[in-house]
């Protein structure tokens, strides 16, 4: 992982670990020179999201407390204030598809699935985003009156899988009443592939940009991806 970071900015592997050590002032002060000297914001995004992935670890495995768990939460949260009117910014080709998006019942976790978000609108997807803490029937009934072509859930722990499993079983349920084959696409810190062959998925993401390029795979795979 530190190797792959390392290879986006000379700073990467700094501001992971300024993260990761709960460090907000220096985090947010690399972020703003990163920022001022060039570099792509979605790299910034990445190492955020490679760095609250091992800041889950060290809570799951009782080394962070949930004080560090909500702090590391909010530096997350300033640095995507500091890139995401940067993203906005760009202009990207128009998808048309529909995205139906939430973290699952019993997750408050909402930074990776607020940016998979936006970054879908910036790329033309109408996006219905249900928050968090989202209960397994009811991204059954808003897919329902959605009809959305791909549904993205997200969880940041992994007590949630099974959660996931059952909202995915309910998809399948034919005495739903749905006329639609749903991709499903999940996303969160614990994702892999042998946790997305557990719960049923079609796809799993680690982060918010592959989560993207699935999404424009799936909608026109014709398409040359943005990224």
């Amino acid at each position: 992982m530190m190797s792959n970071i390392n290879n986006l900015f000379p700073d990467a592997s700094n501001l992971m670990s300024l993260l990761i050590e709960l460090k907000e002032s220096e985090s947010l002060s690399l972020v703003e020179k990163l920022l001022t000297t060039g570099v792509d914001p979605l790299h910034i995004v990445q190492c955020c999201q490679a760095g609250m992935r091992d800041v889950g670890k060290h809570y799951e495995t009782g080394r962070y407390y949930l004080s560090g768990l909500m702090m590391a939460g909010e530096i997350s949260r300033q640095v995507m204030e500091m890139v995401l009117p940067i993203l906005q910014e760009r202009v990207y080709e128009s998808y048309s598809g529909r995205i139906l998006i939430g973290t699952i019942e019993g997750d408050i976790h909402d930074i990776g699935k607020n940016l998979v978000a936006m970054l879908l609108r910036c790329h033309g997807f109408n996006v219905m985003d249900l928050g968090v803490d989202v209960p397994p029937r009811k991204f059954v009934q808003q897919a329902n009156k959605f009809r959305p072509d791909i549904i993205a859930i997200s969880a940041l722990l992994t007590t949630a899988q099974d959660l996931i499993k059952e909202t995915i079983k309910l998809f399948a349920d034919k005495s739903e009443k749905k006329s639609k084959n749903y991709k499903i696409i999940i996303g969160g810190g614990f994702m892999n592939e042998l946790v997305c062959q557990y719960i049923g998925a079609d796809f799993w993401a680690r982060d918010a940009i592959s989560g993207v390029r699935y999404c424009q795979k799936i909608i026109s795979p014709a398409k040359k991806n943005l990224f």
